[in-house]
């Protein structure tokens, strides 16, 4: 049975190792914690349809493997992404230290147009924070990112989280800023009639209609 839906959206999950990050795909996909997780090795995919701003939309998300001796493997699926979801654990500064590093990537690897959350997860150990939330938004709001703390294990934000980065692209395709057609925007019309009624807010001319869905997966 094929799906509809009236966008794609490409998106990565990214972070150092430790952070939590497949069991907020796991999370966000299955509705429930992901009891058994051990590191991810290269990548772990999902895909979810939700409406967000009355529009359905098709989440494809990409879980990267936070470990270094990964890194090269894990570049490879930035190419191409609309959002990302950069995460580290509250309660490890070492992971908060590392995350220049994986927005640098972000931003040079994916779409220069890329929608990234910064997401503090295992909110549920409070108890054990050695990252405030202060100091977390002052990092967001230095590198024009978009921030949330969240907990992997009770659900509290996971969804959030990516509705949030969602809507943010949404109204970038609805404003111009994005283009679904242009290759590598990371994002996909599902439905033809989409492009018709998002067109004629750009006042852009027909001349970018000839690549249909070519952003690569």
């Amino acid at each position: 049975m094929s799906e509809t839906y009236d966008f794609l959206f490409k998106f990565l999950v990214i972070g150092s190792a430790g952070t939590g990050k497949s069991c907020i795909l796991h999370q966000f996909i299955e509705g429930k914690f992901k009891q058994d997780s051990s590191h991810t090795i290269g990548v772990e995919f999902g895909s979810k349809i939700v409406n967000v701003g009355g529009k359905s939309v098709k989440l494809q998300i990409w879980d990267t493997a936070g470990q270094e001796r990964f890194r090269s493997v894990t570049r490879s699926y930035y190419r191409g992404a609309a959002g990302a979801l950069l995460v580290y654990d509250i309660s490890s500064r070492e992971t908060f230290n590392s995350l220049t590093n994986w927005l640098t990537d972000a931003r040079t690897l994916a779409s220069p147009n890329i929608v990234i959350i910064l997401v503090g997860n295992k909110k549920d150990l409070d108890a054990d924070r050695e990252v405030t939330f202060l100091e977390a938004s002052r990092f967001a709001q230095e590198n024009e990112l978009m921030f949330l703390e969240t907990s992997a294990l009770t659900g509290e934000n996971v969804e959030e989280g990516f509705l949030k980065c969602s809507r943010t692209i949404l109204n970038k395709i609805e404003s111009g800023e994005l283009d679904p057609d242009r290759m590598g925007s990371g994002i996909q019309y599902g439905d033809p009639s989409m492009r018709r009624s998002i067109r004629p807010g750009r006042g852009r001319g027909d001349n970018k209609n000839k690549c249909p869905g070519c952003s690569k997966q």
